[in-house]
């Protein structure tokens, strides 16, 4: 039988212990046990860290006992004296002290962990998912979740401290296309009826905005059913604001003060601001990339000039067609990037929509090019220096539509950097993107969708081509990035009905699709609606990154994995044939 409590109240957490000379109780788990026959040391840990509990011949010869039937994971509380350590571990916070237990209460015993538990662990993550609530003790991750914790207070003491009201949204709404499916919630009550959970509370933040509370910040619930991966989970966590009366400057000056207050109350970093600021249409040229990571070089450099009149068809021919031909410089990278390494970099980039890659390889006095033939006498040489490359540099080309070329070399860009291990660690580069096009032009079925929601608002400029010109338009959106992750996601909002009613039209939405799907906003717009914009940041991404995590499963309590089941509960599951009946639902054996 487990003892109880009785007597004992903790008075310190594990990691506060660091004065000799106190008498103090903690209380946790039992991290490690070594018992040298006469003396018994028990190492026990918390969330704030690990405390060295320490018996022996002169301890009470019950408390000895307990102490000596001690296994990991047991959940003991101990109390007893504070005093300094013979064998100091300057590793840990409380590496100079130790406690000689004066009593000790073994409140639960531990069968043994299906896995060691320790941070370095070679587990294999299905079993640690299995069994979360295990996997939740190891340190690391402990931290991590506690780092989501700073960020999401400092965040409301940030926004409450800047006039924002946290208003909470419905969790069940209106299905609306958003770009991800919706998961559906089936109604009892409405047979034949769903609800959606929200992918974003978009539409109800702008009637916030309608109703006059002009400033509204959530931590938001967000779900969205598609295809995961490292950096996406089927549900996440949304620092989601809107203000009235305020344009583009307005919000990016408040997304600023909120990353410069959360490093430094959190990481205790000091971020420089103003952020650094790129247009959607340079960050594509000189990155690849919407989401480019700026912590290292190789940028994109357009060579369509240099090689225009040159022999070789395939940059000849995609100049011709209105494409370019384009080039990275990876520096002192020829020992690295070997003949092999490019072929493999080949095959890279052809799986990612690209027709091959042109290269220079430069670590003989003569750089091995793979289109030398083509080129005439001096070619060769002008396109190196216009490129700053020298001896023991590596050129990687592509020649396509730039549609193509410009996302190829970028994804090309993050994989070299990456193998040449160029991207510092523990460095943070904030960039804004903006100006992002209004349409992107669909190939497969010919034609312009919005790239944003559809309550985007036109830059002022582009509106006289919103009818006869979509890939003139470009949008007062815009974007946080964050060491290539895009952190956050924004926009100045449509206010006026008749503007709104185009830019359906202008998406090809019928009457009674608008009615169907937007009916309820757009009549608010009837009513006077105050100019307003938000973004929404995302929670999980910036603890992923402030955490060093790889993933966000490494700073999600209980996460999914890549099929959108969670292990620990086996979910989802099926669910008996009453409680569909009861919805009026069907399983259509052929899906199971």
């Amino acid at each position: 039988m487990a003892d109880n409590m009785k007597g004992l109240k903790r008075t310190h957490y594990c990691g506060e212990v660091i004065e000799a000379g106190q008498t103090v109780t903690v209380g946790g788990y039992v991290d490690t046990v070594r018992n040298k026959g006469g003396i018994i040391f028990i190492v026990l840990r918390d969330r704030t860290g690990v405390v060295q509990l320490t018996f022996d011949e002169t301890s009470d010869k019950a408390v000895f006992e307990k102490a000596s039937s001690c296994h990991s994971e047991y959940v003991v509380m101990a109390k007893g004296n504070v005093r300094e350590r013979e064998s100091i571990n300057e590793k840990i916070a409380t590496g100079r002290v130790e406690i000689f237990v004066e009593d000790l209460r073994i409140l639960a015993k531990a069968q043994t962990p299906p896995f060691e538990i320790v941070d370095n662990t070679n587990t294999n993550e299905e079993l640690r998912l299995k069994y979360r609530y295990l996997d939740l003790r190891r340190k690391t991750l402990q931290d991590n979740i506690i780092t989501r914790s700073k960020i999401a207070r400092s965040a409301r003491n940030y926004f409450y401290e800047n006039g924002f009201i946290e208003i909470e949204t419905p969790m069940m709404i209106k299905s609306t296309p958003e770009g991800a499916r919706d998961y559906l919630v089936p109604s009892r009550v409405h047979p034949g009826k769903f609800y959606a959970l929200p992918q974003s509370p978009q539409i109800y933040k702008q009637l916030l905005m309608i109703a006059g509370f002009d400033r509204y910040v959530q931590l938001a619930r967000c779900f969205r059913d598609e295809d995961l991966r490292a950096d996406r989970q089927p549900e996440f966590t949304q620092i989601d604001l809107e203000m009235s009366f305020v344009d583009v400057e307005d919000i990016l000056e408040i997304g600023e003060g909120f990353v410069k207050r959360i490093f430094k109350d959190v990481l205790d970093i000091d971020i420089p601001t103003p952020l650094p600021r790129l247009t959607y249409t340079e960050a594509m040229a000189r990155y690849g990339s919407d989401k480019p990571d700026t912590r290292f070089g190789m940028e994109i450099q357009d060579i369509s000039e240099l090689v225009k009149g040159c022999g070789f068809g395939v940059f000849t021919s995609a100049i011709e067609a209105g494409g370019s031909v384009r080039a990275i410089v990876a520096k002192n990278a020829a020992g690295v990037l070997t003949r092999k390494e490019i072929d493999k970099l080949t095959e890279f980039v052809k799986g990612i929509g690209a027709k091959g890659l042109a290269y220079v390889r430069w670590s003989e006095d003569v750089p091995n090019c793979s289109f030398a033939k083509f080129m005439a006498e001096g070619e060769l040489d002008g396109i190196l220096n216009a490129l700053g490359a020298e001896k023991g540099d590596v050129v990687l080309i592509s020649a396509d539509k730039n549609s193509v070329v410009l996302p190829t070399l970028g994804a090309l860009r993050l994989k070299v950097g990456k193998q040449l291990d160029i991207i510092p660690e523990g460095k943070f580069n904030f960039l804004w993107i903006t100006e992002f096009p209004f349409f992107e032009y669909d190939e497969e079925s010919g034609e312009w969708l919005a790239m944003h929601h559809p309550f985007t608002m036109p830059m002022d400029e582009c509106l006289q081509y919103l009818d006869n010109a979509p890939e003139k338009v470009f949008a007062k959106a815009y974007d946080l990035v964050l060491n290539g992750t895009e952190l956050s996601s924004g926009s100045i909002r449509i206010t006026d009905y008749e503007l709104q009613q185009r830019m359906f039209k202008a998406l090809g939405l019928t009457d009674e699709e608008i009615e169907a799907k937007f009916g309820f906003l757009v009549d608010a717009y009837k009513y006077g609606a105050a100019p307003h914009g938000g973004m929404g940041i995302g929670l999980d991404r910036l603890a992923m990154i402030m955490c060093g995590a790889d993933s966000l499963r490494d700073v999600t309590a209980f996460p999914k994995v890549q099929n959108a089941s969670e292990l620990m509960s086996s979910c989802p599951s099926p669910v008996d044939k009453e409680s569909l009946d009861i919805l009026g639902i069907s399983i259509n054996s052929d899906k199971q």
